[in-house]
Order: C-alpha cells, then structure tokens, then sequence
C-alpha cells in the first residue's frame, strides 16, 4: 500500500524528527510511503478569513495528493482542514469541488491510519518514562481521534500512561488565539503544564529545572526519543 505523507509546515521547520517517526511507523504498518512536494494546507489563512488565499493552498495540496490511495498526516489540525474544510471551501468551484471531496475522503490523522487502517495494535519501542497524553481540539473534534494514540503509547514498553484533567480543555495555541490573545493563551498552557505536574509526567523534571520533556506521541511510538524535546535547546 502506498501512501503520502503531508508533513506539516511545523515539523517541517520546527520538528522534522516527527515526519520521521511517521515514516517509520507507516513502514512498521507495511505502507510505502511517499512524501510529495507540498505546501501549507492553508488553515491559517482560512483561520484568518483569507479564503482566497486558502483556497488557492487547497487547489495546491489537492493536485499534489490526489493522485495517492491515501493521505496521512501527523496532525489534527491540518488533517481536519483536508478533510472537514476542503469540501466546504471549495463546494462552490465546479472544477475542483469533487476533487476536494475525494481527497477528504481518503486523509486520516496519523493514529487513526495506523489502527483503523492497517490494524496495528502495538509499536516496537520502549521508554522509561511516566507521560500524559494532550488531545489536540482539532483531532479530538474534527477527526474524532481519542482512543488510537491512547492504544498504541499503551504499548510502549516501560511507559506509564496518563491522561491530563480536563482532557477536552485547549492548551492555548489554537492558531491565531495565542496571537491575539497572549495572555489567556499563556495561562491556558500554564494550566496544561500544572496538570501534567500533578500525574508525575516528565520524570526528568527536577534534573530539567522544572522543565517538561514534550514529545509528538509519534516520536515515542517510533522509539525516536533521543533528540532534544520539544523547547530545550536544541544546540
């Protein structure tokens, strides 16, 4: 089975380490993976109330992926913006409105490929660590993705498994928000961080100077964990 990986704008510049850990995931689950020439799904813009602009992204992304039995991708947030916005965005163009659907159709959040897709039940890797699991909004929302990442982490060898208070609660980004809204934003993520605290997560917070290792549940699954965490240092 072949499959294209749409990577995201932020791994790509920010966190490459987890288009990796997908391409070795998607391997584990016996899928040859394609990685295309892509640009930005266009959700900011189409946040922003650019649908111009995001519709010109859409076009990009559709001829791109389209020609692929399936699209996965490493994100909530973009995957929802493929599948759930796409449709609606360009339902009015009589040139790409069924190739927008289709596409929709056959994008998956990247857990969600792996065990309703491929069936995969559990994941060769192993990591000594107590950890909480953050459900993104878009995945938990647009993609209906709760039970999958919780499955495969559950079988990470040596990894104690929690879920955070309030699990449906936003951390704060939600796009522009943090943006507009820096202060609410900072708090919302500081009560993130609080809760995480409270479950023993990061059992190297005292050595970290109460810092938190973050990790995509990707780079865990795919015994990826010796890089930098998300917000150290990475020099």
């Amino acid at each position: 089975m072949k499959v294209a990986l749409f990577v995201t704008c932020l791994a790509d510049m920010f966190r490459p380490q987890i288009g990796f850990a997908a391409v070795k995931l998607l391997e584990a689950a016996g899928c040859e993976v394609d990685v295309p020439v892509q640009t930005c799904c266009g959700q900011p813009a189409y946040n922003s109330g650019d649908a111009g602009d995001a519709a010109a992204l859409a076009r990009n992304v559709i001829a791109a992926f389209e020609p692929y039995e399936f699209v996965v991708v490493p994100s909530g947030s973009c995957a929802g913006m493929i599948r759930v916005h796409y449709p609606q965005l360009l339902k009015d163009d009589a040139a790409w409105s069924a190739r927008a659907q289709k596409l929709a159709a056959k994008t998956h959040e990247l857990f969600s490929f792996l065990v309703n897709v491929r069936e995969m039940k559990s994941v060769a890797a192993k990591c000594a660590a107590t950890a909480c699991y953050h459900d993104s909004c878009s995945s938990l929302r647009e993609m209906g993705v709760f039970a999958e990442p919780r499955a495969l982490l559950g079988s990470v060898r040596g990894l104690e498994l929690h879920d955070l208070s309030e699990t449906e609660v936003c951390c704060g980004f939600g796009g522009f928000f943090s943006v507009k809204y820096p202060e609410v934003s900072a708090r919302m993520a500081d009560d993130k961080i609080a809760a995480a605290k409270a479950k023993g997560a990061g059992g190297r917070l005292a050595r970290r100077g109460e810092k938190i290792a973050v990790r995509h549940a990707a780079e865990v699954m795919a015994d990826l964990n010796d890089g930098p965490a998300i917000g150290e240092d990475n020099n």
